[in-house]
């Protein structure tokens, strides 16, 4: 009963069926193999424009090269101060883009805003040779606190951006999740509403270990190939990760794997918010729950064999749930019986 993260699923039976059968025979390596081919013409047809696609491994693989391609060595990324590319990356970024800066912007529920966003161009002088340049915004979708951007949202924010010159990077690690919820079509949330480079990510939501850099803009990729390649993500045998994304692209797919994880965290949040002392920190719109409980109910948790993190950012007794594509639901409403049976002890 692991709700620590989405990353501790296994991945779905007809995605590792996909990778088995493309096993069978020979295909022209390094990413000249038709399973690669056909992810570019599903990627085209689900955001209803051309598009050029590049597969990688990693989640850190897939922005860092992404930005690489918008931002110079001397340019600034603005990005939301919880942002992945933020706390989390290492300094991929930086290494990747030759020495970019990241910019972190405040913002409730992990959502850059647009005063925030024009308030740190206004301190930032174009041209100034002591000042990194804004080249590029990026933007979480699902956001690092559950949430999900409205189209409307990225729109504000990607025209403050154009103001500026600057390309607009969208970290989609969920960005299956966000879909699912807000129940847009994929081209609304990315390159309508002013997207330029979306980092789609599968590994998440039931692949084994795949990702991909998706252009809007086919002049952004014209030497992306070799930044793959420089960067070490582009595998001799890369039919092995097109092929996860052909079956997680399939149809619908990867819509309704998240759906069933979007559904499994609204289910536990409704179940837990009927307990007293309990606080929700963000509302819950994706696969995420960062929620406040007593104490005394997470010892008694843990007791039980459920596993969760502590969200040490917040205050005492914050913890983040994060529901998987494959959660079962018998184990949330052991979480939910289990917390209520606590709480009632406790009361």
């Amino acid at each position: 009963m692991d709700f620590r993260s989405d990353n501790v699923a296994g991945a779905a039976p007809d995605i590792l069926q996909a990778v088995i059968d493309a096993n069978a025979g020979t295909v022209t390596s390094y990413g000249a193999d038709p399973y690669s081919e056909r992810v570019e013409a599903r990627l085209s047809e689900i955001f209803e424009t051309p598009v050029k696609a590049f597969a990688v491994a990693t989640g850190t693989a897939c922005n860092a090269l992404a930005l690489s391609a918008l931002t110079p060595p001397y340019g600034a990324v603005l990005c939301h101060e919880e942002a992945h590319i933020q706390l989390d990356e290492c300094g991929a970024p930086e290494l990747f883009t030759g020495g970019a800066k990241l910019v972190p912007l405040p913002g409730a529920s992990g959502k850059v805003t647009p005063d925030g966003l024009r308030n740190m161009l206004e301190q930032t002088l174009t041209g100034d040779p002591h000042r990194v340049q804004p080249a590029a915004l990026s933007l979480t979708q699902a956001t690092e606190a559950g949430t999900c951007y409205r189209p409307a949202e990225i729109a504000a924010l990607a025209e403050i951006a154009r103001s500026r010159k600057m390309k607009v990077h969208m970290d989609g690690a969920r960005f299956a999740n966000a879909v699912a919820h807000l129940g847009v079509k994929p081209a609304e949330t990315t390159w309508r509403a002013g997207v330029d480079v979306l980092s789609f990510g599968a590994t998440k939501n039931g692949a084994l270990g795949a990702e991909v850099v998706v252009f809007f803009d086919p002049a952004l990729a014209e030497m992306f190939a070799v930044r793959r390649k420089r960067g070490g993500q582009l595998l001799s045998k890369m039919r092995f990760v097109s092929a996860q994304l052909e079956a997680y692209l399939k149809g619908d797919r990867w819509l309704e794997l998240a759906r069933h994880a979007n559904a499994m965290a609204t289910r536990l949040a409704q179940g837990l918010q009927r307990l007293p002392q309990v606080s929700l920190l963000h509302p819950v719109e994706a696969n995420e729950i960062f929620i406040r409980l007593p104490q005394g109910v997470l010892a008694g948790l843990r007791a039980a064999g459920f596993n969760f993190y502590d969200w040490t950012d917040a205050a005492p007794g914050t913890i983040r749930l994060v529901l998987a594509f494959n959660t079962d639901p018998a184990d949330v409403d052991a979480f939910i019986a289990t917390a209520t049976k606590l709480a009632a002890a406790a009361a």
